[in-house]
């Protein structure tokens, strides 16, 4: 059976291009949601970006789609934008020391 971690871990290889920082540790992953389907395993998986003008969305969606489908059979990135990124609250402790930002 497939778990949350799991898919987590697969999106943890998936860097957001600017900041050199994968998606997980920036907090961008907001939550995953495994279910079955006709015998298949799917993920929603909600994330957000930095910006709502980021300009390689596209690319960072494509990305966290195909590392998911290392884990599961088929995969929706959902894109949010509630709550707002903000790196204080969401990023790791040491993506926060990466960036500079300190509490």
């Amino acid at each position: 059976m497939v778990t949350k971690e799991q898919v987590m871990s697969a999106l943890e290889q998936v860097d957001d291009p600017e900041l050199h920082l994968n998606l997980v540790e920036l907090g961008l992953i907001y939550d995953v949601r495994l279910e079955t389907k006709e015998d298949k395993i799917h993920a929603e998986v909600d994330m957000t970006l930095t910006s709502p003008g980021c300009p390689a969305a596209a690319e960072i969606m494509a990305a966290a789609h195909r590392a998911a489908l290392d884990v599961v059979e088929s995969v929706h990135i959902n894109l949010v934008w509630t709550p707002r990124w903000d790196p204080k609250v969401h990023a790791s402790e040491d993506a926060k020391m990466d960036m500079g930002i300190w509490d």
